[in-house]
C-alpha cells in the first residue's frame, strides 16, 4: 500500500477519533454519562461496534469504551521520509474511523441533526438505516434482482455524467448509496438538480452529505451476517469474511480524496470492498484481506461502472425489452403523478383488466401484438383517460392451467420496470399510466404488447415456449371481454381455494436465503407459503419447473409421522440433508416443537406469551414496544438465522389466515394479540375464518397496542372479554 495514502488513513484516524471524543466529552457534559441513545428501529445497538466487539453501546459511558478501543487500534502518525506504513497498520486505523464515525453520526442524532437535512433544497437524506429496512430487501438480495449495492462518495464532474453513472447502476439493478461531496457539490445535488427521483423505491438512497455518511451504509452491510447468517456480535473473522463473500458491494469514489476518504475506504476494505476511482490515484493489489484490487481507477466515465462490476465480481443479467426507455427493477418504485401524466386506464377512470390465457401452442402466434379498437392512433395521441383490456395469451409443452395466475402477477412488475410506466393492481382493478417524458421519448400501446412478450419468455423460458398479446381499447370490447375473464377468475379461485396439504404428494423448499443463511430451509405447502410471503406453493412448482436446478426443489413429503403436528419423512430426510445436518425435523404446525426455521427476511414473527397461554402476532415494520417486552427489532434477532427457537418462528402473513396455522396448537384461537395495522390488513380473511371456527367474535377479543403494549393490561383485557386462549389447555 502506498506510504502517502497509508499515512493519510492513519493521520485521519487520529483526526476523527479526537474529533469524536471532544464531541462525546461536550455531549456527556450536557446530557449525563447515563444518557440512553439507540439509532431508529435496531436491535443492534451501534452496529459497527457491536458487530465487531460484542459490545453493546447503550449509554453516553459505553460510548467512551467504545471510543478507547478505536483508540487501541490506532498507530503513531508516520513521518513519510522516515517510517514505510505496514498495510496492517492503515487498516487498522480505517478501523478505527469507522469506530469514531459511528459515534459521531450517533451524537448528531442525540443533538437533533440527522438525518441531515440540505440547507440549499431542504432534502432530508435517509440517515441510520433501519433492520426493517433491511429485511425488507432481504428477498431481493437473495433471489438475484438485486446483484449487489455501489456506495457513491463525492460528485461527478458534471450534472450529466452523474445522471448517466446512477442510471446504469440503475439499469443493473445495483442499490446505490450517496454520501459524500468534493468542494459543496455532490452527486445527491446533481440528482436533485436534474429532478431524479430518490429513494429506496428506486434504488437511490442519499445517506447524508459527509464522507462520515458512508458509515451507515457500512453498518447495514455488517448486520448482514448478524441478521440473515446466525453470526455472533463478536466473531469478527467471520463477520468480516462473511461480508467479504456474500455481500458484493463496492464504492465509487467521485473526484478528489481527502485523508478521510481514505480512511473510511481502508475500513471498507477490511469488509472486503474495493474502491474505484475516476482520478488517477494508485492501484493496491490485494493484500490478503481481498482476492481483487482493493482500490482501482477508471478516468473514463463511461467505463466506470462496468470496471467496478468486474472487479467486484458481481453476476449481472439484464433482459431489457426493445423500447425507447430504461427498464429494470430499480424503476419500480418511480410514481407518476397526475401533472406529470400523459394518459392514464383505469383506477375506476375507465374499465380496464389484464388476463392471462392457456392456450395450445397451434392457437398462438409467438410475439405477435395486436391492437383492436378505432381510432386508436389518434386517441392515443390526445393522452387523457382511455379504456384498457390487456390479454396474454401463452402455449407451452410443459404450461400448466395453474401457472396462470403466477404469469398474470408478473405484468404488473413487466410494466412497472419500465421508467415512466406505472401500474397498480391486477386482474379486473388494475391502473396504468404513462408519463409525459416516456410518450415525448416514444412510447405507444403496442410496446406493452411488446414488453409482455419479451418478459413472459424470459421469466418463464422453461414453461413457455409462445406468447401473443391483444389489447382492447374500444370500451365495448374491453367490458365484453372482462366478463370472460371475471369468469376465469372465478374458476381459478376455486381450484386453487380446493388445494390442501394432503390433497398433494410433494411439497417444495426454497434455497435462495441460504446465500445469507447457510442453515435455514423454507418448506412450503399449499396451507402454508414462504416466510417471506413472496412465494406459494404454486410459485415454487413453476419456479422448479422454469429452473430444475434452482433454488426451489421439491419435496416428496414420504410417510406421515405426525398430521397434527405437520411432519414427515420425506421433510425430515430433506431437511438434514440441506441444511448440513443443522436441522434434523420439522413440524409445519406447531409453535412448540421443532418450528421452522428463519433466515430474517419473514413478514410477522409469531411468538408465545405464557401468562395469556396464547400467542402474539408482530408484523415487520412495528416500531412500539409488544406485551413480552420486546420490539420487532430485537425479537428478529432471536428468531433468524436459521435456528429453531420453540416459542418463536417467522412466518407470512397469509398463514395467519390458513386452516393449518399453529394447527397442533389450537389454531387461531390462540392468537391474543397483533398489531393492529396487521389486524386491519387480514380482517376480512380472519372473520371468515373464524367463522369457519366456531367463534365469530374473536376478531374483537385479540388486542392490539391500542389496549395493552404489557402482559398484565393484557391478561386484563383478555379476562374482561372472554377470550378463548384462557380456557385452552396449557402451551406446554
Amino acid at each position: 500500500m502506498s506510504k502517502i495514502i497509508a499515512s493519510a488513513a492513519i493521520r485521519a484516524a487520529h483526526e476523527i477519533v479526537n474529533r469524536a471524543e471532544e464531541m462525546l466529552d461536550k455531549t456527556i457534559a450536557e446530557k449525563g454519562k447515563d444518557y440512553v441513545f439507540e439509532f431508529p428501529d435496531t436491535a443492534y445497538y451501534l452496529p459497527m461496534i457491536y458487530g465487531m466487539t460484542g459490545f453493546a453501546v447503550k449509554t453516553l459511558a459505553d460510548m467512551k469504551v467504545a471510543l478507547g478501543m478505536a483508540r487501541e487500534m490506532l498507530h503513531p502518525v508516520p513521518d513519510e521520509k522516515l517510517w514505510k506504513p505496514y498495510l496492517g497498520e492503515a487498516l487498522d486505523s480505517g478501523m478505527a474511523t469507522l469506530f469514531a464515525e459511528e459515534i459521531i453520526l450517533a451524537l448528531r442524532y442525540i443533538q437533533g441533526l440527522e438525518p441531515a437535512v440540505d440547507p440549499e433544497t431542504g432534502y432530508v437524506y435517509n440517515g441510520f438505516i433501519t433492520d426493517t429496512i433491511q429485511r425488507n430487501l432481504g428477498i431481493q438480495l437473495v433471489d438475484g434482482r438485486m446483484p449487489g449495492f455501489a456506495a457513491i462518495i463525492g460528485a461527478a464532474p458534471d450534472d450529466d455524467t452523474a445522471v448517466k453513472i446512477v442510471r446504469e447502476l440503475q439499469e443493473k439493478n445495483i442499490l446505490i448509496f450517496l454520501s459524500g461531496h468534493v468542494n459543496g457539490n455532490s452527486v445527491t445535488k446533481q440528482l436533485l438538480r436534474k429532478k431524479v427521483e430518490l429513494g429506496w423505491d428506486t434504488y437511490i438512497v442519499p445517506l447524508g452529505p459527509d464522507t462520515e455518511h458512508t458509515l451507515y451504509a457500512l453498518d447495514w452491510s455488517i448486520r448482514a451476517p448478524l441478521i440473515f447468517g446466525g453470526d455472533k456480535p463478536g466473531d469478527y473473522k467471520r463477520l468480516l469474511k462473511y461480508t467479504k463473500d456474500r455481500v458484493f458491494a463496492f464504492a465509487l469514489v467521485l473526484g478528489e480524496l481527502d485523508d478521510l476518504k481514505w480512511s473510511t475506504g481502508a475500513g471498507a476494505i477490511n469488509m472486503g470492498y474495493p474502491a474505484i476511482c475516476d482520478t488517477d490515484v494508485p492501484v493496491i493489489h490485494p493484500t490478503g484481506v481481498c482476492t481483487y484490487e482493493e482500490v482501482d481507477k477508471e478516468l473514463d466515465h463511461d467505463k466506470i461502472v462496468q470496471k467496478a462490476i468486474e472487479v467486484r465480481g458481481l453476476k449481472v443479467t439484464v433482459e431489457k425489452p426493445p423500447i425507447p426507455v430504461s427498464y429494470g427493477p430499480a424503476f419500480e418504485g418511480e410514481r407518476i403523478r397526475k401533472d406529470d401524466m400523459y394518459i392514464e386506464f383505469g383506477g375506476q377512470r375507465s374499465p380496464a383488466f389484464e388476463w392471462v390465457r392457456m392456450k395450445e401452442l397451434h392457437e398462438v402466434e409467438d410475439g405477435k401484438v395486436t391492437i383492436v379498437g378505432t381510432d386508436v392512433e389518434e386517441r392515443f395521441k390526445k393522452g387523457g383517460v382511455m379504456p384498457l383490456g390487456i390479454v396474454v395469451d401463452v402455449a407451452g409443452r410443459k404450461m400448466q392451467k395453474d401457472f396462470e395466475a403466477i404469469i398474470e402477477r408478473k405484468l404488473h412488475h413487466n410494466i412497472n420496470e419500465a421508467q415512466g410506466l406505472w401500474h397498480m393492481g391486477q386482474r379486473d382493478i388494475i391502473w396504468m399510466r404513462i408519463s409525459k417524458q416516456a410518450f415525448k421519448d416514444g412510447i405507444t400501446l403496442e410496446h406493452f404488447g411488446v414488453i409482455h412478450n419479451v418478459m413472459t419468455h424470459n421469466r418463464f423460458k422453461s414453461i413457455v415456449d409462445k406468447v401473443q398479446v391483444t389489447i382492447y381499447v374500444d370500451e365495448e370490447d374491453v367490458l365484453r371481454i372482462q366478463e370472460e375473464a371475471r369468469q376465469a377468475y372465478r374458476e381459478r379461485d376455486a381450484r386453487l381455494a380446493g388445494m390442501t396439504d394432503e390433497s398433494v404428494d410433494t411439497f417444495y423448499s426454497c434455497l435462495l436465503c441460504q446465500s445469507f443463511a447457510p442453515s435455514h430451509v423454507c418448506v412450503i405447502s399449499p396451507e402454508r407459503l414462504g416466510l417471506c410471503g413472496a412465494y406459494n406453493w404454486l410459485d415454487t412448482k413453476a419456479a422448479y419447473e422454469i429452473d430444475p436446478t434452482g433454488g426451489n426443489q421439491p419435496i416428496l413429503k414420504g410417510e406421515v409421522l405426525d398430521p397434527v403436528k405437520g411432519r414427515w419423512t420425506g421433510v425430515d430426510e430433506y431437511l438434514k440433508m440441506n441444511s448440513g445436518g443443522k436441522v434434523e425435523t420439522l413440524n409445519l404446525y406447531t409453535i412448540m416443537d421443532n418450528p421452522m426455521t428463519s433466515c430474517g427476511c419473514f413478514e410477522c414473527i409469531v411468538a408465545i406469551i405464557p401468562e395469556a397461554n396464547g400467542v402474539m402476532i408482530v408484523n415487520r415494520g412495528y416500531t412500539g414496544m409488544t406485551p413480552i417486552g420486546m420490539k420487532f427489532s430485537t425479537l428478529a434477532g432471536t428468531v433468524g438465522g436459521g435456528t429453531q427457537n420453540p416459542g418463536f418462528m417467522g412466518i407470512g402473513v397469509n398463514f395467519i389466515t390458513s386452516r393449518k396455522f399453529l394447527y397442533a396448537d389450537g389454531g387461531i384461537r390462540r392468537i391474543v394479540w397483533m398489531t393492529k395495522s396487521l389486524k386491519e390488513r387480514v380482517a376480512e380473511a380472519f372473520k371468515k375464518r373464524a367463522e369457519e371456527e366456531g367463534v365469530p367474535d374473536l376478531f374483537e377479543k385479540i388486542a392490539d397496542e391500542t389496549i395493552a403494549e404489557d402482559s398484565e393490561k393484557l391478561l386484563e383485557f383478555l379476562t374482561s372479554v372472554g377470550h378463548p386462549a384462557l380456557e385452552m389447555d396449557p402451551m406446554f
